[in-house]
């Protein structure tokens, strides 16, 4: 397994960024070889232009071909941020940086042995950013809003697990294969490698997206991970508990029932059909009964359970000191 060795100082200063970059790289990882029913049901609007955009650049095929080995991405798509807020623009100018020649490294680095031929010539980078720009253009720039919300709904999430848990907690369900062992030791994978100990005047990220498993990202003196976004299958509306429909009313019981991912009054309006006033209603009745809490973040407010709304929403027997507020009746 594959383990770092994080100093108190660089993981208090950690951060987490959302990356339209990163996103770009999980839709490219999609569209080339979905896993998982939700990547098939998303790759297949895009999949006809993808293949007619990989048709007219040859290279291009090859170049993916070399880029995703089982256990390992070319290093030029797995760049961590450099920024707090970085752009999708600002990411793309990092790779299209890199020479043809470090690309060819970084691939003969992820695929050990010779490369095909068409790899071999010259404007390797323009075909990686234009690759990139494609995939960003075409997939995840037009679902950007929705995308970043859930992300951001995340980061908030994760935030407040940490007040709660500590790190213990936080990488608890983070990334398979990650772990917080103790004492300073981070299991990033269960791939084999030897420990790797980070200096303390690094950087150290955490990046969620919109993926079904995560990857180590790192470049010099910067580190992360990129992890799979909580509420990736949100549109994917949970049934709600036998009975919470009639206790506190359809529309309130399916509200309640998203909040276990933080989402956004906008963001549950797409979700349950219901106008924006009147979710906001059912909103301020639950967060006044206390099955609810808030935060905001950047421009928006989300919401998500408390522990009483959880027990709520999970159909489970309610405790003697959870009590149902009037308000929470039928509306």
């Amino acid at each position: 397994m594959s383990l770092w060795r994080v100093p108190v100082d660089l993981l208090a200063g950690s951060r987490f960024v959302i990356s339209p970059m990163t996103d770009t790289v999980a839709a490219l990882k999609a569209l080339h070889s979905p896993r998982h029913p939700w990547q098939h049901s998303w790759q297949r609007p895009h999949l006809g232009a993808y293949q007619r955009m990989l048709a007219r650049r040859p290279v291009l095929p090859a170049l993916l071909a070399a880029a995703f080995a089982p256990r390992w991405i070319a290093d030029f798509l797995t760049l961590p941020p450099a920024t707090a807020t970085p752009t999708f623009a600002e990411e793309l100018a990092v790779v299209a940086a890199r020479s043809d020649e470090r690309i060819r490294a970084d691939l003969r680095a992820t695929r050990p042995g010779p490369l095909a031929e068409v790899l071999c010539q010259d404007g390797l980078t323009e075909q990686v950013v234009h690759l990139l720009d494609w995939v960003w253009t075409h997939t995840v720039r037009p679902e950007w809003p929705e995308r970043e919300r859930r992300l951001r709904a995340d980061v908030v999430a994760r935030t407040s697990r940490l007040s709660a848990h500590g790190w213990a907690g936080l990488f608890a369900d983070l990334n398979p294969g990650m772990r917080w062992l103790g004492d300073g030791w981070l299991q990033v994978n269960d791939h084999p490698a030897a420990p790797l100990p980070l200096d303390r005047a690094a950087q150290l990220v955490f990046v969620p997206a919109h993926c079904a498993k995560g990857w180590v990202v790192w470049d010099h003196d910067r580190f992360g991970m990129v992890y799979p976004a909580s509420g990736i299958l949100a549109e994917v509306s949970p049934p709600t508990p036998n009975g919470l429909d009639r206790l506190i009313g359809p529309n309130r019981a399916a509200i309640l029932s998203q909040l276990g991912t933080p989402l956004s009054t906008s963001h549950l309006a797409a979700l349950t059909g219901l106008s924006l006033g009147a979710v906001g209603d059912h909103l301020r009745v639950l967060l006044d009964a206390g099955m609810v809490t808030k935060r905001r973040s950047g421009r928006e407010v989300l919401y998500w359970h408390t522990p009483r709304g959880a027990v709520l929403a999970a159909g489970e027997p309610v405790p003697a000191d959870v009590r149902v507020d009037e308000d929470l009746r039928p509306e």
